[in-house]
């Protein structure tokens, strides 16, 4: 169902530093931080929902104080181990609250996977209850409704220990008038034995 948890998200984490490797966001993390530093508050502690593998906070870390709130336990403990030294919370985007407030709050592209307007409307309210005065939010999706072109990609790496991800993506939108786009993905998972699993599954984003 569309409601149902990525695999992805759940008993394939510990895959995702392969699928979609920490290095290659050092660059989107840079262009994150002038975001988060261009409202007039001087920012030290910045809070991230729907953190996952923790890593844009693993570039971000290195100049703000980040804590991270992700849904997914698993995503949690990979994040974990590449960021330590951060503050990592169990929670949902749009219920989330934390009893604190931040000098700015990132969301990225997380807010994909709000489906629906109400949800949407929830998570940007977790986000600005959470948001200090003179701070900012940023939300960096991957698409809007008036930016989306379908697209395909692919990507992967092997691990030091014999491991290998290896994914197929396709995105397309079956119906305009709604408020989501679907995914198609296929994993080819080799463990460090050599042996291969095949994972297919579809989100909606």
């Amino acid at each position: 169902s569309e409601s149902a948890a990525p695999r992805l998200y759940g008993d394939l984490a510990r895959w995702w530093p392969l699928i979609s490797p920490p290095d290659e966001y050092e660059d989107e993390a840079a262009f994150v931080a002038t975001l988060l530093t261009s409202g007039s508050r001087a920012v030290h502690d910045v809070l991230e929902l729907g953190s996952g593998g923790g890593h844009n906070a693993h570039f971000l870390s290195r100049r703000f104080t980040m804590t991270l709130v992700d849904l997914s336990r698993q995503m949690l403990e990979v994040s974990r181990r590449l960021n330590p030294g951060c503050e990592h919370l169990l929670g949902d985007m749009r219920t989330v609250r934390l009893g604190r407030t931040f000098d700015a709050v990132f969301v990225h592209d997380a807010i994909d996977y709000m489906l629906t307007e109400d949800d949407l409307r929830q998570a940007i309210g977790t986000a600005r209850a959470h948001c200090r005065p003179g701070g900012v939010v940023v939300l960096v999706p991957d698409d809007t409704a008036e930016s989306f072109e379908p697209t395909s990609g692919h990507g992967g790496v092997d691990a030091d220990d014999g491991r290998g991800a290896r994914y197929l993506e396709w995105t397309w939108d079956p119906d305009p008038a709604d408020t989501w786009v679907r995914t198609e993905y296929a994993f080819l998972l080799r463990e460090a034995d050599g042996s291969v699993e095949a994972v297919r599954e579809t989100h909606y984003t």
